[in-house]
C-alpha cells in the first residue's frame, strides 16, 4: 500500500478533481504490475496496473491481490468503472486504503466487488492515504475547496513593513518551492491591497506544470487594469460588487461582499470544481479565513531579517504544528487545523 501512495503521488497538480490514485497487483509476494492515475479523463490507476502486467505473467491475474489506495470506481463517466473491470478479470482479493466520498462510488465499487464474490480489506494505510486526498476528500465531504494558506514572516513576526511596501522575506529557494506549489493546487487568490502593494503575476515561472486559476478579490475594483494579474498568463476570476462580465481569460464575477462572503465564495469555488486553494494574501484576507475557521493547512515560512516594526503577520488558531525544516537561511513550518481530520505523517509529500 506504501508504494501505491508513492505512485498516486506521481500525479500531484494533474488529476483535479479526480483523486490521486495508484494501484499495484501481487502474485505471491512479488509485484507483477503496478500504475497510478495519471491526469484526469485519462485510464484510471487500477486499469494501468493491469495494463503493466506483462503477457508472459496475465495469466497470473485472477491469483493475484491487487493494492489500491481508494476504492475502485463505480460509474461512467470519463472512463469505465474500475469495479467491474477488476471482476471481469477475476480477481480473488482487493486490498483498499480508504473508501470514495464521492456519491456516485462512496461503496459502490466495494459492493460490486463483494457481490462477484472477491475478499476484500479496507483501511490498509487510510491515515496517510487520506493525506494524499486530503483535497479531493474535504470537497466531497464538506462540499468546499481545501484551503491552504501561506505566508512568509520575520523572525519578530512582521509579514511586511509598515508602509506595505515589498519586502522578499523567503529566500530564492523558498520562492521556488512556492512555484512548485501554484502547480498543485487549482486556485491561488490574493485580495485588492496585495494585488495593489506586491503587483504579483501569481504564476507558476519557475516550475514547470500547470498554471492555477488566479482569483482576485477586489471589491470595489480598485486594482488598476495594467496590474500583473490582468496579463494573458491564465485564467482570472475578479470577484467583486460592481460588474458581471468577461472579457479572453478575465471574468468579473458580481458577488455579495457581506458577512457570509468567504462562506458563499467558497460554496461557488466548489459549484465549479475547484479542488483546493492556496491563499497568498495579506494579513487581512488570512485573517479572515482564520476567524472563519476556513482553512485546512498553513505554510508559513520565516525569514532571518528582524523589521522591529511593521504588519504582523497573521494569528493561527486551532493549528497543530505537523512539520518544519529548514531551507538555507528560512524556516519552513506547516500546521494542520485540528478540526480538519487530516494529519501529514512523517514520509509523505506535503
Amino acid at each position: 500500500m506504501q508504494r501505491c501512495l508513492e505512485l498516486a503521488q506521481k500525479a500531484k497538480g494533474h488529476t483535479a478533481p479526480n483523486p490521486m490514485v495508484g494501484a499495484v497487483l501481487v502474485y505471491n509476494g512479488h509485484i507483477i504490475g503496478e500504475g497510478y492515475h495519471k491526469q484526469y479523463g485519462q485510464a484510471h490507476a487500477e486499469v494501468n496496473c493491469l495494463t503493466s502486467v506483462s503477457e508472459t505473467n496475465r495469466h497470473l491475474i485472477p491469483d493475484s491481490i491487487m493494492y489500491v489506495s481508494l476504492e475502485p470506481c463505480a460509474h461512467y463517466g470519463k472512463t469505465p468503472p474500475c469495479a467491474t473491470r477488476i471482476v471481469a478479470e477475476g480477481i480473488k482479493k482487493v486490498v483498499i486504503a480508504n473508501t470514495d466520498p464521492f456519491e456516485k462510488v462512496s461503496g459502490r465499487g466495494l459492493q460490486i466487488l463483494r457481490d462477484a464474490g472477491i475478499a476484500v480489506d479496507i483501511d490498509i494505510l487510510d491515515q496517510e492515504a487520506a493525506w494524499v486526498n486530503r483535497r479531493f476528500f474535504t470537497f466531497h465531504r464538506h462540499r468546499r475547496p481545501y484551503i491552504i494558506l501561506k505566508w512568509a514572516q520575520s523572525p519578530d513576526g512582521y509579514i511586511a513593513p509598515a508602509d506595505s511596501s515589498r519586502l522578499q522575506i523567503s529566500n530564492e529557494l523558498s520562492k521556488r518551492l512556492v512555484h512548485k506549489w501554484r502547480t498543485e493546487e487549482a486556485a491561488i487568490m490574493i485580495g485588492t491591497n496585495t494585488a495593489i502593494n506586491d503587483n504579483p503575476q501569481l504564476t507558476a515561472r519557475l516550475w514547470a506544470g500547470k498554471q492555477p486559476l488566479r482569483i482576485l478579490l477586489d471589491r470595489n475594483l480598485r486594482v488598476p487594469s495594467i496590474s500583473n494579474i490582468y496579463d494573458t498568463a491564465t485564467n482570472t476570476w475578479v470577484i467583486n460588487e460592481l460588474k458581471e462580465e468577461r472579457h479572453d481569460n478575465i471574468h468579473f464575477i458580481k458577488f455579495n461582499f457581506d458577512k457570509n462572503f468567504l462562506r458563499s465564495l467558497s460554496e461557488r469555488l466548489h459549484k465549479a470544481g475547484i479542488l483546493s486553494v492556496i491563499i497568498e494574501g495579506g494579513t487581512q484576507l488570512l485573517s479572515s479565513f482564520i476567524h472563519e475557521g476556513l482553512w485546512d493547512e498553513a505554510r508559513v515560512f520565516t525569514g532571518d531579517i528582524s523589521l522591529q516594526n511593521g504588519i504582523s503577520a497573521p494569528s493561527l488558531q486551532n493549528g497543530i504544528l505537523s512539520f518544519d525544516t529548514q531551507l538555507e537561511n528560512n524556516t519552513l513550518k506547516l500546521f494542520t487545523n485540528k478540526n480538519s481530520g487530516y494529519r501529514y505523517l512523517p514520509g509523505l509529500e506535503l
